[in-house]
C-alpha cells in the first residue's frame, strides 16, 4: 500500500478526452477489463498490440501494489460479420466452410492465441470467461432493459432502442459521435427492415434453420448479440461500476458505446469510470489488409516466413518494439523499425548483465534514486512505455560510464540500481532475457515452414503419397498441419 500511496497515476480517459487522476472505487483493489479476441482465426498482429498494451498497465499496478482483477473474455459466439448486426457468425461460418464443430473452431483458435500470449510473455488475465459461457447472464441482462423499457422485440429478436434511451440518456458520448449524422451516415441493410430505426442493435437474435449455434430464450431460440457479453461479464466479475475498460480504438463504436448504453439501461448508473483504447498497427505505412496482401502474422515474424521482413525477429524483440510506441499512437511496422528495436533490446538486456558485473566504489557521482524516479514519472503519465525506455536508456548510459570508471556507484546504491532496473525492464515492461527461449523457436518455426514448403511442392507435383506422408508424420509427434486458402499453417497438439 505504501507503494501506491507514493505513486500518482494520471491516465487518458477516452470518455472525456483528457488525462485524469486515477482514484479506484475501492483502493488498493481495481477492476479491470479488455475486450478479448473473436476465436475464428489465427490472432492478428493488432490485437496483440492492445493485450501487449494492457499486459504493462496490468504489471504496472500490480508492481505498484494494487490487488488488480484483470478480466478479459473469449468471444465464442454471437460476433456477425457486420457490425449492423446482418451477416453469419463469424465462428459458425468458419465452422461450415472447414466442416468442423464450431467448438473445434473455438478450441483451436484459443489455443493459438495463448500461445502467442505465451509467446510474447504476456500474463494471463484473472479471469478469461466465454460469450457461451455466460448466455444466463446475457438473457438476465437484456430482461432487465426490456422491463425498463429500452428494447422490444421483433419475430424472436430483441433489439436495443437507442431513440428511447436517448430521451433518457446520452449516446455516442464514447466516440464523440452526432447521433443525427450517424443516422444520415447509415444506409438501408438486407434483413434490417424489423428495426425501428438504424442505430438500433441486436441484443438477441432468432436463429434461423441453418445457423448451428443457439440456445433456448424467453423469446424462442437464438443466440446473443455481440455487444452484450462483455456488458454481462464485466458486470458479473468486477461490479455494475468498474475501474478500467479497454480495447482496441476500432471497438470505441459501435461496440464500447453500445456496452455504455445497456448497462446504463440495465442498473441506471454509467459502468466504467476509465476507458483506455489502444491504437492501431500499420505495415510499412499501410493498413493491415488480407484482401491487400499487406498483413503479417505473429509467426510470420518470429519465422522470419514473409515478404516484408528480411530476417526472424523474436518475440521479445517485436514486444519491445511496441512499446517503443505510446499505447494511444499509430504505430508502423517495418523491417527498419524492428531491426532497430533489436539493437535496443539487446543494449536493455547488456545493462542488465553488465549491472551485476559492475564493482562499487566508495562514493556515488549521481543521483540513482533521481534516474529510477523518471522511469517511473514516465509510467505514471498515462503509461508512457516511451518514455520510460528513454530513461532506462540514459540509465544503461550511465551504467557503462561506471564500466569505464568515468562514473561510480556505492554498494548500496549499485544494489538499488540493480534491482529497480531489473524489476522494471522484466516485472513492468515483460521484457525476458533468454537467448535459448528466443533462439529455439525461430528454428523450430523455420524447421516446420521448410517441411511445409515440401510438402507443398509434392501436392503441386501431385505426389500425394509423399505429401500425406509429411501430414501424417508431423501430426504423430504432435505438430497438425491446417490447409486454408491463405496457405498452410500448423498447431503443436
Amino acid at each position: 500500500m505504501k507503494q501506491v500511496q507514493q505513486h500518482t497515476i494520471m491516465l487518458f480517459n477516452s470518455l472525456t478526452g483528457k488525462k485524469e487522476r486515477f482514484e479506484p472505487l475501492n483502493p488498493p483493489f481495481v477492476g479491470m477489463y479488455v475486450c478479448g479476441p473473436t476465436v475464428y482465426n489465427d490472432v492478428h498482429l493488432g490485437n496483440c498490440r492492445t493485450f501487449i498494451s494492457f499486459d504493462v498497465v496490468f504489471r504496472y499496478l500490480q508492481h505498484l501494489g494494487y490487488k488488480v482483477r484483470y478480466v478479459r473474455n473469449i468471444t465464442d459466439a454471437g460476433h456477425l460479420e457486420n457490425d449492423a448486426d446482418e451477416g453469419e457468425d463469424k465462428i459458425a461460418k468458419k465452422a461450415r466452410l472447414e466442416q468442423l464443430e464450431p467448438m473445434e473452431v473455438v478450441q483451436r483458435y484459443t489455443v493459438g492465441f495463448h500461445r502467442i500470449m505465451e509467446r510474447f510473455n504476456v500474463l494471463p488475465p484473472s479471469i478469461e470467461p466465454t460469450a457461451t459461457g455466460h448466455i444466463v447472464e446475457q438473457i438476465q441482462m437484456i430482461k432487465k432493459i426490456i422491463d425498463k423499457g429500452l428494447a422490444y422485440e421483433v419475430n424472436g429478436s430483441i433489439y436495443f432502442d437507442v431513440r428511447k434511451y436517448m430521451e433518457r440518456e446520452s449516446y455516442g458520448e464514447l466516440s464523440g459521435r452526432n447521433v443525427d449524422e450517424l443516422l444520415a451516415g447509415t444506409r438501408e441493410l438486407e434483413g434490417q427492415s424489423e428495426k425501428r430505426n438504424s442505430l438500433d442493435f441486436a441484443l438477441w437474435k432468432k436463429a434461423l434453420p441453418t445457423h448451428i449455434m443457439r440456445w433456448e430464450s424467453p423469446w424462442g431460440e437464438g443466440f446473443p448479440g455481440w455487444h452484450l457479453e462483455c456488458s454481462a461479464m464485466s458486470t458479473k466479475y468486477l461490479g455494475e461500476v468498474f475501474d478500467i475498460h479497454g480495447g482496441g480504438m476500432d471497438l470505441k463504436f459501435p461496440h464500447h458505446e453500445c456496452e455504455i448504453a445497456q448497462c446504463t439501461a440495465a442498473h441506471n448508473k454509467k459502468p466504467v469510470r476509465y476507458w483506455m483504447h489502444a491504437n492501431m498497427l500499420t505495415l510499412n505505412g499501410k493498413r493491415m489488409s488480407k484482401s491487400t496482401g499487406n498483413t503479417l502474422l505473429p509467426q510470420e515474424i518470429f519465422s522470419g516466413q514473409n515478404p516484408f521482413l528480411s530476417k526472424p525477429y523474436s518475440p521479445a524483440v517485436v514486444r519491445f518494439f511496441m512499446l517503443q510506441a505510446h499505447y494511444r499512437s499509430t504505430l508502423d511496422i517495418s523491417d527498419e523499425a524492428l531491426a532497430a528495436a533489436e539493437k535496443g533490446f539487446r543494449r536493455l538486456m547488456d545493462t542488465l548483465t553488465l549491472l551485476s558485473d559492475l564493482r562499487p566504489s566508495e562514493k556515488s557521482s549521481f543521483d540513482v534514486r533521481l534516474s529510477v524516479q523518471k522511469v517511473y514519472n514516465a509510467l505514471n503519465d498515462d503509461f508512457n512505455t516511451p518514455v520510460a525506455i528513454a530513461e532506462l536508456f540514459e540509465i544503461s548510459r550511465l551504467v557503462n560510464l561506471i564500466k569505464m570508471g568515468q562514473e561510480s556507484l556505492t554498494a548500496q546504491d549499485l544494489q538499488f540500481l540493480s534491482d529497480a532496473v531489473s524489476k522494471l525492464i522484466l516485472d513492468v515492461l515483460g521484457l525476458e532475457n533468454d537467448q535459448a527461449s528466443v533462439n529455439e523457436p525461430n528454428k523450430f518455426d523455420a524447421v516446420i515452414q521448410i517441411l511445409i514448403d515440401i510438402r507443398n511442392k509434392a501436392r503441386a507435383d501431385r505426389n500425394f503419397t509423399l505429401s500425406d506422408s509429411i501430414r501424417d508424420q508431423l501430426l504423430n509427434v504432435g505438430i497438425q498441419l491446417k490447409d486454408s486458402k491463405d496457405g498452410t499453417t500448423y498447431t503443436v497438439i
